[in-house]
């Protein structure tokens, strides 16, 4: 999927603040917190029959992980399958990118803390540095070489083709070595997936629904309200992973709960996205 956005529209985009306004608001001033709400009340009261106290506290780990990281990559997926503003939803995007570089490591601070989850700050610091400021930094200059040396054309039409694959496998390799070094929990109790998954498609739902009907409220067109729904439904499961394993080990309950979180997503978002297509009509009161 490739979609072409010159400069001039997403200037555009960024004259229409509302639809950013819900993204930034239901991001990061609702999601984190309703996150850190549902797995606390499933994982350690509703499940505690099933799991231990300890092991709870690395699942609710994971999850909040996961809430504090709105989606930055697998967004743009969404808003195509339900015809989003494409330049609106980049705007969102990259808005949230630069949200993530400061608001992120206080937040998942914060909410361990509540949680009695002790985790210093630096190690945080190191983490987010090393999974987003450096890759971010990286893109950014390789894209700005790239361009120059190979022009637009090059770069969009055959480098971006053959990084797809690379990142694709990338992505997979991470999740066969997470369930290698998983495979006796999960084959061992299954059911604990179950239970990790209850509070993580709850909160999806939840999320989704804050924002797609907030846009609705405020006569949004529907291009710029799937979107928005949809960024904050999904996660960027890339960093949770990263970050839970960094924090926590690769043989961490943390770790498994971000790896459940990324089983959920596609199956959940999907619907989403039915649902999403299927009511565009409650948006015409929307101006253009």
């Amino acid at each position: 999927m490739m979609v072409q956005i010159d400069f001039s529209s997403i200037i555009k985009a960024g004259k229409k603040p509302k639809g950013l306004f819900v993204t930034l608001v239901v991001n990061w001033l609702v999601k984190p917190f309703s996150m850190a709400i549902f797995a606390a009340i499933f994982l350690k009261y509703v499940f505690a029959a099933f799991i231990s106290p300890a092991l709870a506290k690395e699942y609710i780990a994971g999850a909040i992980l996961l809430g504090a990281a709105p989606c930055t990559a697998m967004v743009f997926v969404w808003s195509y399958l339900t015809k989003g503003d494409p330049a609106y939803t980049l705007v969102q995007v990259a808005v949230n990118d630069l949200v993530i570089l400061v608001a992120f490591v206080p937040i998942v601070k914060f909410l361990l803390g509540v949680n009695q989850i002790v985790v210093p700050y630096d190690t945080l610091i190191y983490s987010t540095v090393f999974f987003v400021v450096i890759p971010l930094a990286f893109g950014y200059v390789s894209r700005v070489y790239l361009l120059k040396l190979k022009g637009r054309e090059w770069f969009e039409n055959v480098f971006l083709k053959m990084l797809k694959p690379v990142t694709i496998f990338g992505l997979l390799l991470t999740l066969i070595i997470l369930f290698a070094f998983q495979g006796n929990i999960i084959l061992g109790n299954p059911l604990h997936i179950l239970l990790i998954a209850v509070p993580l498609i709850i909160q999806t739902y939840f999320i989704f629904f804050i924002g797609y009907l907030w846009c609705r409220k405020w006569c949004l067109t529907h291009s710029i309200a799937a979107p928005a729904g949809m960024i904050g439904a999904s996660n960027f499961f890339e960093l949770s992973v990263a970050v839970a394993i960094s924090l926590f080990g690769l043989k961490s309950g943390a770790a498994l709960a971000t790896v459940v979180g990324v089983l959920t997503e596609v199956p959940i978002m999907l619907s989403l996205v039915y649902f999403s297509n299927k009511t565009q009509h409650w948006f015409k009161c929307a101006k253009a």
